[in-house]
C-alpha cells in the first residue's frame, strides 16, 4: 500500500513538524510512507500532478488556516481523478466541528482529531494486519470516518506522555536551507481566549537530558535556525534558564534559537544569564496583544502591563537578542483610539520587529463562541479574520491594515531607523499618528499597487517628508532636509558602497 504524508507549507523555508512525527510512528509500525511537502505558492496543477502520478492508495494532509482552502480544492480534484483514493486529514483546522467539515467535504474519508501520533499509529497497525483492506477503524481513537452514509467519531485519545513523544528528526535529517521546528514541551498553562493552545489542559515537558541530546544533534548539523514551538517556553523559569545556559555553553557560532516567551516571567537571574549570550544566538517572540486592561481581562491575559513592558525594555537593552513583539487588532473592548495607545506604548520599546496582527476567530476557541456578544463579523473562510466588531468598524480595520503595510515596509524590514525616529517626533505627535499619516499618503499616491525595491522606499519616504513640510501642522519647518540627511545615513548602513553611489547618482526623486 502506497501512503503519502503531505501538506502545503506557507513558505519554502518552513518544514512541517507534524508530518515528521507521523513519519516516525508509521515506520515504527513497519509501514513505509513517503513524505513530500509543497507550499501554498506552488502552482496547483503542479502539486496535483505530483501527487496523482505517485499512484498513492492513501494521501494524508496536515491542515492549518493558511492551507485548508487550497487543500480542499486539491483533495476534491484528486478524488474526482481517482475515486478509489482514500484521503485522511489531520491538524488544528479539521479537529473542531469535524462532522460539519466532513459533511461539507464528501471527498474526505478520515479525520484524525488533535494529537496525531497515537491514532495514526493505530491506523498503521491495522493496515499492517489487513494488508490495506477494509478494517475496523472504529477501534482507532480520536478518529472520524464514514460508515453506511453516516459520519462517526470515536472517543478522544488521551494526551501522549512526554516519554511517548518521539524525536521527529531521527528518520529525516533537518534540511540545511529550512527552519528546524522543535518542541521541548506540549501544552500551555495560560487560557488566552483566541488561542487553540488554551484548550489543552496539561503541560508536558521532555526531560532536560533528552532536550540537551536533541539540541546537540542540531548543533552538530550546524542548522541555521531552531524554532521552539513551545507555547510559553519559560513557564518553568528554572528549566528555561537551564536550556539557555546549555545552548550558551555549546554555542557553535552558527545556529540561532527562537523562543516564544512570557516576558513577565523574566527575573534578574534570567536577564543576567541572557546578557552573556552571543549576539544572534537567541531571538524572542513576545505576545503583548494590547495594553488595554479591560481587553486583557476579557481575553484571559494578565493585566500587569507596566511590569511586562519594563521587562521587555530590559531585554531589549541587552542589545544581543532579536526581539519580536506582537499586537492584535480587533480584540474585545479595544476601539481605534485604544489601539493607537497600545501601539504607541509598544512601539516606544524599540523592538526589532512589531507585528501588527489581526484577530482570527479560530474554530474551537472561546472568542469564536463569544462572537455575537461582541458583535464580531469575520471571514467565513480560513483564516477567519475579523472584519468588524462592536468597537472597530470595517473602515477602521482597513485603516489599521494600511498602517500594518507601511510599518512592515519601513520599521520591520529595517534600514530606516534614524529617519523613522526623527519623523515620529518631527512630523507627528505620536508614532501611531505618523504611521497613520504616512499610510494614508502612501495609499493616496497609489504606491500600494506594486512592490518596490528597497532603494525606492527611501525615495518614497523622502517624497513624503517634502510634501509634509508644506503643511503648517508639521513642527519642523526644514523637515525634508533633516530626513534626507538621516535617510542617507540609514542608506549607508544598509546598502554596500557601490549601491549607495549608484543611488545618489540616480537622485532622490521618484520620477
Amino acid at each position: 500500500m502506497k501512503i503519502l504524508l503531505t501538506t502545503l507549507n506557507s513558505k519554502y523555508i518552513h518544514a512541517n513538524l507534524a508530518l515528521r512525527y507521523l513519519h516516525h510512528v508509521a515506520e515504527e509500525t513497519g509501514i513505509a510512507v513517503t513524505l513530500q511537502e509543497f507550499t501554498i505558492n506552488n502552482e496547483p496543477g503542479y502539486v496535483y500532478g505530483e501527487i496523482l502520478r505517485g499512484e498513492y492508495d492513501l494521501v494524508c494532509f496536515s491542515c492549518y488556516i493558511w492551507n485548508i482552502e487550497s487543500i480542499c480544492r486539491l483533495g476534491r480534484t484528486l478524488k474526482q481523478a481517482n475515486p478509489a483514493l482514500r484521503i485522511l486529514l489531520g491538524g488544528p483546522e479539521v479537529s473542531y466541528d469535524t462532522q460539519g467539515f466532513m459533511t461539507e467535504n464528501p471527498w474526505v474519508d478520515y479525520v484524525i482529531r488533535g494529537e496525531g501520533e497515537l491514532p495514526f499509529s493505530q491506523f498503521c497497525q491495522m493496515l499492517m494486519q489487513t494488508g490495506g483492506e477494509p478494517m475496523d477503524v472504529a477501534q482507532i481513537q480520536s478518529f472520524s470516518f464514514r460508515a453506511d452514509g453516516a459520519i462517526l467519531e470515536t472517543e478522544d485519545a488521551p494526551p501522549l506522555s512526554a516519554a511517548q513523544i518521539p524525536f521527529p528528526y531521527r528518520l529525516r535529517k533537518p534540511e540545511p536551507d529550512k527552519v528546524v521546528y522543535y518542541e521541548s514541551a506540549r501544552g500551555c498553562p495560560y487560557r488566552c481566549s483566541y488561542c487553540l493552545s488554551s484548550l489543552e489542559k496539561t503541560v508536558r515537558t521532555l526531560p532536560f537530558s533528552r532536550v540537551c541530546t536533541e539540541l546537540s544533534y542540531f548543533l552538530q548539523q550546524n542548522v541555521r535556525q531552531v524554532k521552539f514551538i513551545d507555547r510559553t517556553f519559560n513557564c518553568d523559569k528554572q528549566r528555561a534558564r537551564d536550556i539557555w545556559q546549555f545552548l550558551m555553553d555549546h554555542d557553535n557560532g552558527v545556529t540561532n534559537f527562537h523562543f516564544e516567551i512570557c516576558a513577565e516571567l523574566l527575573d534578574e537571574d534570567c536577564l543576567s544569564l541572557l546578557a552573556g549570550a552571543r549576539k544572534g544566538l537567541f531571538q524572542f517572540e513576545i505576545g503583548i496583544q494590547t495594553t488595554n486592561a479591560r481587553t486583557l481581562s476579557a481575553i484571559c491575559r494578565s493585566a500587569q502591563t507596566a511590569d511586562l513592558l519594563q521587562k521587555i525594555a530590559r531585554l531589549i537593552s541587552l542589545g544581543n537578542c532579536h526581539i519580536h513583539v506582537d499586537l492584535i487588532a480587533g480584540l474585545a473592548y479595544e476601539d481605534y483610539d485604544s489601539f493607537a495607545d497600545s501601539f504607541n506604548r509598544v512601539y516606544a520599546l524599540g523592538a526589532d520587529n512589531l507585528q501588527l496582527g489581526f484577530l482570527k476567530l479560530l474554530k474551537g476557541t472561546s472568542v469564536r463562541r463569544e462572537a455575537q456578544q461582541h458583535g464580531y463579523l469575520f471571514r467565513a473562510e480560513a483564516p477567519y479574520e475579523v472584519i468588524a466588531n462592536a468597537y472597530l468598524s470595517a473602515q477602521e480595520l482597513v485603516r489599521l491594515k494600511m498602517i500594518e503595510h507601511v510599518l512592515d515596509l519601513y520599521a520591520n524590514k529595517g534600514g530606516f531607523s534614524q529617519a523613522l525616529a526623527f519623523l515620529c517626533t518631527a512630523a507627528a505627535e505620536t508614532a501611531f499618528q505618523f504611521y497613520e499619516t504616512l499610510s494614508a499618503w502612501f495609499y493616496e499616491k497609489g504606491y500600494q499597487h506594486r512592490s518596490h525595491k528597497k532603494e525606492d522606499l527611501y525615495r518614497i519616504l523622502y517624497a513624503f517628508a517634502k510634501e509634509m513640510e508644506q503643511h503648517a501642522a508639521v513642527k519642523t519647518p526644514d523637515l525634508s532636509a533633516g530626513v534626507k540627511e538621516l535617510l542617507a545615513a540609514d542608506l549607508a548602513e544598509t546598502m554596500n558602497f557601490d549601491a549607495v553611489k549608484k543611488f545618489h547618482k540616480k537622485g532622490w526623486n521618484m520620477e
